[in-house]
């Protein structure tokens, strides 16, 4: 009798925790075979958080906004980086940042220095290259002596031709198209994101970048001292690998253990110490360490050496 006790007790707790949870994150599913189906990946995924926690690897996982899909749920949605220039893709011919031995900081963060803006959110749109791209171009402008203003990754998705919006892309294409084509860039509170595709809506909006702003567009050689070197002026964009549950439901320390390079998702690094890369995701706020994670240092974690790169702004060509 006590056994059957105790066991109703534990999927009394389960339930407890997934009707809080739904609660929490607005869940509300179109039929209750649905909703089972979500609770047993979600009950999946919490044996997942628990297990990792309980090894002490020296970060943290929590029952965040993904907690209801599988990870090749949440791949398909929201990991849809498109082919990096070492996959045998046609991508601009960039500039190369390569380390020269200068010294370099001990320590930087790009958002104690006033040259990111807060975190956004890319719901369920795969247009995580956009956010990359918008947020180096907000640094790069902030770094070069204009006003920090955020800017439209709508913009990138409707308007921008060479990538595929919400079906994915690269941050240094886009950056290449309104540069060819002469564009401006939107600010965000003129060209709201909708997290959905839509029609290019350039010639209405709000400039927070001119036409021709943009004046060049640099890849970061592959070593971590010169992505430490690069950082060292403005933030950097960069792809990394994140289908792995550690991503999907990371909370807070610093990322170590197993990580591939198979690039999926873009984000943008803001800063190092010596032992982590810090980084700016577009899970929203709620994701991580309010928004970021922290990548150890310790080897191409994750991908991170391999595909980084930067726009040039002019000075003065802040627009608003």
């Amino acid at each position: 009798m006590a056994k059957v006790f105790a066991a109703t007790l534990v999927s009394a707790v389960v339930a407890s925790e997934w009707e809080t949870w739904k609660a929490d994150f607005g869940r509300v599913y179109n039929s209750d075979s649905e909703d089972a189906l979500r609770e047993i990946v979600f009950n999946g995924n919490v044996a997942i958080i628990e297990e990792q926690n309980a090894a002490q690897a020296g970060y943290t996982l929590a029952t965040n906004q993904f907690a209801d899909l599988t990870l090749a749920e949440f791949k398909a949605q929201y990991l849809t980086r498109g082919a990096s220039a070492t996959q045998q893709i046609d991508v601009p011919a960039l500039e190369v940042h390569e380390y020269n031995g200068e010294e370099l900081a001990a320590s930087i963060d790009w958002t104690t220095q006033g040259a990111v803006t807060g975190v956004k959110d890319q719901g369920s749109c795969g247009g995580c290259w956009s956010f990359a791209a918008t947020g180096a171009l907000e640094g790069a402008s902030k770094v070069a002596g204009n006003s920090l203003v955020s800017l439209s990754e709508q913009q990138f998705l409707d308007c921008d031709k060479t990538d595929s919006g919400c079906g994915g892309g690269l941050e240094y294409q886009g950056w290449d198209f309104f540069k060819s084509a002469g564009q401006g860039i939107c600010t965000e509170s003129s060209y709201a994101y909708k997290a959905k595709n839509g029609n290019c809506a350039y010639s209405s909006c709000t400039l927070g970048l001119k036409a021709g702003a943009i004046s060049g567009i640099t890849h970061v050689s592959k070593s971590a001292s010169a992505l430490q070197s690069a950082l060292g002026g403005r933030p950097v964009a960069i792809g990394i690998q994140a289908d792995q549950s550690a991503f999907q439901f990371y909370s807070g320390g610093i990322l170590t253990g197993t990580c591939g390079t198979q690039l999926d998702h873009s984000v943008l690094a803001v800063g190092y110490t010596s032992d982590y890369w810090k980084v700016k995701n577009s899970w929203g706020a709620s994701w991580g360490e309010s928004g970021y994670i922290r990548l150890s240092t310790s080897g191409d974690k994750c991908g991170i050496l391999d595909d980084a790169s930067y726009p040039t702004v002019k000075a003065g060509s802040f627009e608003v």
